[in-house]
């Protein structure tokens, strides 16, 4: 605990008198943008399994969760004891199997059982307008949309068989189309979202996860294209006045060397 400690303490140094002008000036509320952009980075290194940056940005973001605690603890809102205590009691009360004598043997029982504790803690808080109201809106689209459509199914709001979901996949893009045609920006923008929510509900039902997905064929452009750009580089042709004939031959190349 001596280096968490030494954190802690450091944080506490920047947000005094006589601390950093900048790290002074933030609240609670005005890190939310780069505390999402140092989850993206670590998501980044986990795809690349680099250890070593793996490391650095989970500090970067245990940092971010000591200077929020740090921040609450001036406004005398919580500090970080009452953050760690918080989340070792709901880790021991979700886990009855490992700290009490109840009884569980597999991971699909774990879950349902995770579930209901969850929904007996609950049962006393305020309850949402809508069961869609607990998702997050600030979670990543296709996240975000993959989470309300496990909500809805969970009323029964689901398609039956994956030729459902494909049929109206098929629907969406007839729809994005006619929209094209009627060169309608804002009615391209509504159905290209369609589009978008139909594959997250196909990955879904696939039991694949479409975040992930769309991460790992990112991964294999960016991969594909330094290909192209190697071999430009070794013929000395300029990426920027060859033509699109060109370009595509060398993509085709790296697709059947399987390079991802």
């Amino acid at each position: 605990m001596d280096n968490f400690n030494k954190l802690v303490d450091i944080i506490k140094i920047l947000r005094s008198p006589n601390g950093c002008p900048w790290d002074k000036e933030q609240n609670l509320y005005s890190l939310k943008n780069s505390m999402i952009e140092e989850a993206t980075e670590l998501l980044d290194a986990l795809d690349n399994k680099d250890i070593s940056n793996i490391k650095e940005e989970l500090g970067d973001l245990l940092l971010h969760i000591v200077f929020h605690s740090q921040v609450a603890s001036e406004d005398n809102l919580f500090n970080i004891d009452d953050v760690i205590e918080g989340i070792n009691n709901k880790l021991i009360r979700r886990h009855p199997h490992v700290f009490s004598s109840e009884q569980i043997q597999t991971a699909e029982e774990v879950t349902k059982r995770w579930n209901e504790i969850k929904q007996e803690e609950n049962k006393n808080k305020t309850k949402p307008k809508s069961i869609l109201d607990k998702v997050p809106k600030g979670l990543p689209s296709i996240l975000q949309a993959e989470k309300l459509q496990n909500r809805a199914r969970k009323l029964g709001f689901d398609w039956d068989n994956i030729e459902d979901v494909f049929n109206k996949l098929a629907e969406e893009i007839e729809e994005l189309k006619s929209a094209y045609k009627q060169q309608d920006k804002e009615l391209i923008q509504e159905e290209i979202g369609d589009v978008f929510f139909s594959l997250t509900n196909i990955a879904r039902h696939l039991e694949v996860d479409a975040d992930e997905s769309l991460r790992m064929t990112n991964i294999k452009f960016r991969k594909r294209f330094a290909y192209i750009e190697e071999q430009l580089a070794k013929q000395n042709k300029d990426v920027h006045n060859i033509t699109l004939a060109e370009l595509d031959k060398l993509w085709i190349e790296a697709k059947t060397k399987n390079i991802k």
